[in-house]
């Protein structure tokens, strides 16, 4: 990943990168892709320095992957009857988390939702698609980021 002049280490979905970005394909999508809101654990930390929309997560923040529900690729609150990633995890992936508008206006269904950009977690080799970067480097380069940062897949 790039920001300037500066280059950082990252992972990107286990299945590479595609333009034809599918639900559960394991590919990152190509484009180019708004950076929303930032999502943080203030039980680990303060708020980090960054001029993006911030919020700090809750145990009942989700964020629904279930193909052909009405929530498709939204945040959701827990509990949450249909299929759902859970923002609240037990690793540090998400301790740092940035949401994207790929696939919200206009939102296909089944095709791909929650593309973040987060800390590196349990993945060796690859996200599930989304972009991640070590805590420390991400912190970085959310002191970068505006209103108007994209995210260049």
């Amino acid at each position: 990943m790039k920001i300037g002049h500066r280059s950082f280490p990252c992972l990107l979905g286990r299945s590479g990168r595609k333009f034809a970005k599918c639900e559960g394909d394991g590919a990152s999508p190509k484009g180019k892709w708004k950076l929303e809101r930032l999502y943080y654990r203030a039980d680990k930390m303060g708020r980090p320095l960054t001029a993006l929309p911030s919020k700090p997560l809750k145990p009942i923040d989700g964020w629904c992957d279930a193909g052909g529900h009405g929530r498709y690729n939204r945040h959701v609150t827990l509990p949450f009857k249909s299929n759902h990633e859970n923002l609240w995890r037990g690793d540090r992936a998400y301790d740092l988390v940035v949401t994207t508008n790929h696939n919200q206006r206009p939102r296909k269904q089944f095709g791909g939702s929650a593309i973040f950009f987060h800390v590196i977690g349990r993945e060796a080799m690859g996200t599930e698609g989304c972009i991640a970067l070590s805590e420390k480097h991400l912190a970085h380069v959310l002191k970068s980021c505006t209103r108007h940062t994209y995210l260049v897949i």
